[in-house]
């Protein structure tokens, strides 16, 4: 195994999957598909395809959207990386086309494609325009159309090789606050499935459920409440269509307290969607919420950091709720 970055790990699976599927296709605007490394080649998907295979379009993400599923429905499966300028564009054709021809079709229609869509707004600089906290709750609000989103490089290159194999269309969630993060993930192909969530740590006091960029900030809180003698369990969700509800309700029905953390806006966020399942299915368990606040994150580093939900403000709600 070797140390790599997420989008070095998501590459490696799409060149894996493009040397195995000639027919496979990317599909490309401003950010070439390129990643690196230490101790491994470069990737270059342009390159070692070629411009037919590997296209670089106009600045047109509807279009993006569309041609890879169009492709996908043809007997291409297609892949595409849309950058946060563009993140909410491809929606229509992602809810309106793409989430209803299995079901119209009978589940005749095959469609191999996966998005890979850039959430912004985790880290400071983006501002208000820039930023994309709300994409989660958006796409994963489309029947039809598995949303997930990988918050590990492990994970990341695993799912997308179940992604790029499913018949079923994918959004896969890219949050850029896990541009740095690095770790051993293996060379060769593997699968992570895209119907089960993981618990990271095991505990019998408090269940912490979160996702993404919101999974190291968790983390941090989580390793800090068990030194204070807290027995945490922590839940990265991963999918978030269709949600892992037996993974979450068997945890919080062993701790009865359940804490969510999202990234995303306060309103709506996957976090009430945990929360409502689990209050279904769950009787005495005691809930709250963190979350960002339902307003455009500022250009302001030090504002948008008082904002953001941290390790410090996820270990206070939790000392709050045990």
């Amino acid at each position: 195994m070797t140390q790599k970055s997420w989008m070095y790990s998501v590459l490696e699976a799409v060149q894996w999957e493009m040397q195995n599927d000639p027919k496979m296709i990317w599909i490309f605007e401003l950010t070439p598909p390129v990643a690196s490394t230490p101790g491994r080649p470069v990737i270059n998907l342009e390159t070692e395809f070629g411009r037919k295979r590997v296209v670089n379009t106009g600045i047109d993400e509807n279009w993006m959207a569309s041609c890879c599923l169009g492709a996908s429905l043809a007997g291409s499966p297609s892949a595409t990386y849309i950058p946060y300028q563009g993140a909410l564009m491809p929606f229509q054709v992602i809810q309106n086309v793409a989430g209803k021809l299995r079901h119209m079709t009978g589940g005749r229609a095959s469609m191999p494609v996966t998005w890979i869509i850039e959430m912004t707004g985790q880290t400071p600089g983006f501002a208000g325009q820039h930023s994309c906290y709300e994409e989660d709750s958006y796409y994963a609000h489309i029947p039809g159309v598995r949303t997930v989103v990988p918050s590990t490089p492990f994970d990341a290159k695993g799912m997308m090789h179940a992604s790029l194999r499913s018949p079923d269309p994918v959004v896969f969630l890219y949050p850029a606050g896990l541009r740095t993060l690095v770790e051993d993930v293996p060379d060769e192909p593997y699968e992570v499935s895209l119907e089960k969530a993981a618990v990271r740590m095991e505990g019998s006091d408090l269940t912490i459920v979160s996702s993404g960029a919101g999974m190291p900030e968790v983390v941090k809180a989580a390793e800090t409440l068990r030194d204070e003698g807290m027995g945490v369990e922590v839940v990265d969700l991963r999918v978030l269509k269709e949600m892992d509800t037996d993974t979450l309700v068997n945890s919080v029905a062993k701790t009865k307290r359940l804490l969510t953390v999202d990234q995303s806006y306060f309103t709506l966020c996957p976090g009430a969607e945990v929360i409502a399942r689990v209050a279904t299915n769950v009787d005495g368990a005691k809930y709250k919420r963190v979350a960002f606040p339902d307003a455009p994150p500022p250009a302001s580093p030090e504002m948008f950091l008082w904002m953001r939900p941290d390790a410090d403000k996820i270990a206070g709600a939790a000392r709050g709720l045990v």
